[in-house]
């Protein structure tokens, strides 16, 4: 997935010198507020942008008052082991970190302080005091139990001191400045031990793990082997960086179940690669070269994961199904060689105003590599989606983009499908299992792009958006109708408009006409009108969530194709949808069949 870079943000002109200064130290855009200072992308509004990027869990730098930054996010606040950084730039220089301290805000700050011959104000206890957070380690170390961060850190700053010890502990010269004395005790080791009493287990990540199996391994096998070896080993899968394999094996469930299991990162090779480490292999294969084009796998991966100057720690062990190899760097391991596993993220954004789509479909689109859709859908991300590498593809394209999006994540990449409304639900969803569910012959689809990962992110439909603008109107029983007839055969769609009728179900009308198209609306009018009165309420909502929205109320008697275009879903309610005249406008709604209920209860008041 793509790194989540820092947004630089300014608001006005008085901010714009200092904002450039941070965006070029940060090798980044700068971004501001539109209509009010000239920068390299705008937004529209600035709480806003800050909330969007906030839930997209990208890290947030803004020249302005840290009360806006606070305004902005604070309905989002929940975990700060999840929060992004959030730092606020003052015009005289002071950078102040109001969230994220343990997600690398401090070290933020502080980067921006030096750029900008500025002061950074570190609030967080730890920092503060011993320059440095217990629960945020360097690169190329894990904390085994961050649970006890917090009160070892609150006993350094009441006067405690710790000694710092394990095999490990010569690499550990950031724990240098911590003081010293007998009350805490804190170690560096990569021996599966268990922590010290209210101390501190520090694993260096200098291992790798290399893996093979067969096609359709029982993971249980997998696993056994593989904690067989870190048994032997006496190591601690913390301080493993990786799993490596080849690349063929990308779906396979054994070796995805293991990466779960350890919760390690899982890196590909191909068998060229794999091949390349052959001169070190303890146990090369002619027959495994026969069968994909490697001397080795298990053994293989582990160095090629170890880098240059690693080496096999236990050579492959193997079962009746899978191998395992660990490898030993003798540096700590901070960057990972291979390719992650490809991801396509079908991601729906409901009409495309950010208040209507999900933080998870905001972070997909952030971690994404490249964004793909109709070129209009990408459009209504604005800001979010500024600056990502696109690939937009016209109406009646669909297929030509979901196996783009497929194609391109076979060769590794995170890409996020961008669909309007849910992706499910007349979207880009099913069109892509479909593909996936063919041969590569049939489906043009390779088999590299047949093994990456598939993920979905909801969104808010038009039904649901025309709902919740018009009242309850699906309060029971409905359904969902495309008048298009384009994939669907007439008589198919006829067939399903007389069962809905039939069955008296709120309905909604997607795709209800287009320029070539105009009878079937006309059609289902005069088909629901055969089962449900002249006065069943009727909506027309129109680019719902966006600028030119527009609701009108139609009877079901009245309703005329030309009131309506391919930016409208109608909804047209059941025999027993009411519309409700107030104050404040129309609203409709099915009752679900409370009122007996309520009758029955009011009756049983009055005896």
């Amino acid at each position: 997935m793509a790194e989540l870079v820092p947004r630089v943000m300014v608001m006005n002109a008085a901010g714009l010198d200092l904002g450039r200064k941070i965006a070029e130290a940060l090798q980044v855009p700068l971004e501001g507020r539109a209509g009010r200072v000239e920068a390299d992308r705008s937004f529209p509004n600035a709480l806003d942008h800050i909330r969007d990027c906030f839930a997209a869990n990208q890290p947030v730098i803004a020249v302005c008052a840290a009360g806006i930054m606070i305004r902005a996010v604070a309905p989002l606040l929940n975990d700060k082991r999840q929060e992004p950084p959030v730092i606020a730039v003052a015009d005289d220089g002071t950078v102040v970190p109001l969230l994220g301290g343990h997600r690398g805000a401090n070290r933020l700050a502080r980067d921006v302080a030096a750029a900008i011959d500025g002061r950074a104000v570190i609030t967080t206890a730890g920092d503060a005091a011993l320059g440095l957070a217990l629960d945020e380690p360097p690169a190329g170390w894990r904390l085994a139990n961050p649970q006890a961060a917090r009160n070892v850190m609150a006993r350094l700053l009441s006067g405690d001191g710790a000694t710092v010890g394990g095999d490990e502990a010569a690499k550990a010269g950031w724990l240098n400045g911590l003081p010293k004395g007998s009350g805490i005790e804190i170690t560096a080791t990569m021996d599966p031990i268990e922590p010290p009493p209210d101390g501190l287990l520090f694993h260096p990540i200098r291992a790798t793990l290399g893996v093979g199996c067969s096609r359709n391994c029982p993971p249980e096998e997998l696993s056994a082997l593989v904690h067989k070896m870190l048994d032997e080993a006496e190591l601690a899968p913390a301080a493993i960086a990786a799993i490596g394999t080849v690349d063929v094996k990308a779906d396979e469930p054994a070796v995805l179940a293991l990466a779960t299991e350890l919760d390690l990162p899982l890196r590909l090779f191909s068998p060229q690669e794999l091949e390349a480490e052959t001169p070190n292999l303890m146990n090369p294969s002619d027959v495994v070269f026969a069968e994909i084009g490697c001397h080795g796998v298990s053994e293989a991966a582990a160095l090629a994961l170890t880098g240059d100057n690693g080496g096999l720690w236990y050579a492959k062990e193997k079962t009746a199904h899978a191998t395992a190899a660990i490898g030993i760097s003798p540096q700590l391991i901070t960057t990972l060689t291979g390719r992650r596993r490809g991801r396509v993220s079908l991601v729906g954004i409901g009409p495309g105003q950010s208040a209507w789509r999900t933080p998870e479909a905001s972070q997909l689109i952030a971690q994404a590599d490249e964004l793909v859709g109709y070129g209009f859908y990408i459009d209504l991300l604005g800001p979010l989606a500024a600056g990502k590498p696109r690939q937009d593809f016209p109406l009646g394209g669909e297929e030509a983009r979901c196996r783009y999006a497929l194609e391109q994540a076979g060769q590794g990449r995170d890409i996020a499908l961008i669909c309007s409304g849910d992706a499910g639900i007349y979207a880009m969803g099913a069109l892509v299992y479909e593909l996936l569910s063919r041969g590569p012959e049939a489906s043009g689809v390779s088999d590299a792009a047949r093994r990456v990962e598939v993920v979905t992110a909801p969104g808010i439909s038009a039904l649901q958006a025309a709902a919740a603008r018009s009242g309850a109107p699906l309060g029971h029983d409905f359904c969902a109708i495309s008048l298009s007839d384009l994939l669907t055969p007439v008589e198919d769609i006829r067939t399903r408009l007389r069962a809905a009728a039939e069955g008296d179900f709120v309905i909604a009308f997607y795709n209800p006409v287009s320029k070539r198209r105009r009878t079937l609306l006309a059609e289902a009018k005069d088909i629901l009108l055969q089962h449900r009165p002249d006065d069943t309420p009727v909506l027309l909502a129109r680019s719902l969530g966006r600028p030119d929205e527009a609701l009108t109320y139609r009877r079901l008697a009245e309703l005329d194709v030309d009131d309506v275009d391919m930016m409208t879903v109608v909804l047209v309610g059941s025999s027993k949808t009411q519309a409700l005249h107030r104050g404040d406008g129309t609203a409709m709604f099915t009752p679900r069949g409370y009122a007996r209920r309520i009758d029955g209860d009011l009756a049983k008041v009055g005896q």
